[in-house]
């Protein structure tokens, strides 16, 4: 009889564990403390219907895993919009300098939003196998079968993968024995991706930049904008500028931070910004299951111990695991880290049982 497997989180890599585990016979069960699956990635249907990424966003051909993994799920993926003007802002008191953006390594992005991925992954599981609300706890190894405590309810199984972000991992559980002070500490000082990121979208009726061949695209080191790129959709029927604001702005309203991106973009791209029919904003840093707030403001370099060595590890003999794009050595804080890390650990739960 094949063992009882939890994962916790229902991003990217536990909808993926769980999915190719699920074809091999396993019994699945995935815990997600938010109200929807996904994790940092989110595609939030905005005015008209128009699908903003307010998560992960972006790919490249070097991705090959994730490449592969839309092959195998029939999804379709198209070219980042670069064609025409882009823009750099390097100081506050110079002109913004027009740029040509090379398209010899182009981006890529999935047709129909990042999230359709989640949405295929999801409907591979029965109700009784994906919880939602569902915050962990304390993880009990302490018996053959381990026990598992959210903020409602117990759940009995046999073996535990964790595809949270080390550091919410280590500060939000209590484990039962305690987990090494190695696997602690590291954990703790692991950066998170997305953790301080800010994402805006503004949503158009029509695509005023591309009208006067301006691509959308631009760079500041003035902020509050610092990347801006067009985020039509794949048919071209839909409109929006998406990218990603300095996180020093969270200390302002949204209000505040509205108005001081509009008169930037204003400035740059024309008087037809004015005309948005909606704007988006996502602090991941307030995300409750993203940022971990033990870590207070302590200062973690991006990328820092993602990859490391001590999560390749199994615990409790062999009852608990760690995936998760920060775990991965293969583009860890990306989507091909978050499909690298659950590969890499369905092949391991495979040989070891």
């Amino acid at each position: 009889m094949k063992q009882r497997i939890t994962i916790l989180g229902g991003g990217l890599s536990g909808l993926l564990i769980g999915y190719r585990l699920k074809k091999l016979g396993f019994k699945i069960q995935i815990l997600e403390a938010r109200n929807r699956l996904g994790g940092r990635i989110s595609t939030v249907l905005s005015a008209n219907e128009t699908p903003v990424e307010m998560g992960a966003t972006w790919f490249g051909e070097q991705h090959i895993n994730l490449l592969a993994l839309l092959k195998e799920l029939g999804l379709s993926y198209f070219e980042q919009h670069m064609k025409g003007t882009a823009y750099f802002e390097a100081f506050s008191m110079t002109p913004p300098q027009s740029i040509d953006i090379p398209d010899d390594n182009p981006s890529y992005r999935i047709a129909g939003g990042t999230s359709s991925l989640i949405k295929v992954l999801a409907e591979y599981f029965d109700k009784e196998e994906v919880y939602l609300n569902q915050q962990v706890k304390e993880l009990d190894f302490n018996n053959d079968v381990v026990m598992i405590t959210t903020d409602h309810r117990s759940f009995e199984t046999d073996i535990v993968i964790s595809t949270l972000p080390p550091a919410l991992l280590v500060n939000s559980i209590k484990f039962s024995p305690s987990i090494s002070s190695e696997l602690s500490d590291i954990a703790k000082s692991t950066h998170t991706w997305m953790q301080d990121a800010i994402k805006v979208a503004l949503v158009y009726k029509e695509p005023f930049w591309r009208n006067k061949n301006i691509s959308g695209t631009l760079f500041s080191n003035v902020g509050p904008v610092t990347e801006f790129y067009d985020h039509s959709n794949y048919e071209v029927t839909k409109y929006a500028l998406c990218g990603f604001i300095n996180s020093g702005y969270s200390q302002f309203s949204k209000a505040e931070r509205k108005e001081k991106i509009i008169s930037q973009l204003e400035r740059l791209l024309g008087s037809e910004v004015l005309g948005y029919v909606a704007y988006e904003e996502i602090i991941w840093s307030e995300e409750s299951f993203t940022k971990d707030k033990e870590q207070g403001n302590t200062f973690v370099y991006p990328h820092q111990n993602n990859g490391n060595a001590v999560f390749s590890q199994d615990y409790f003999n062999n009852k608990f695991y760690i995936s998760g794009t920060e775990t991965s050595s293969h583009f860890p804080g990306y989507i091909e880290g978050a499909v690298f890390s659950a590969n890499k650990i369905v092949s391991k739960i495979v040989n070891y049982l």
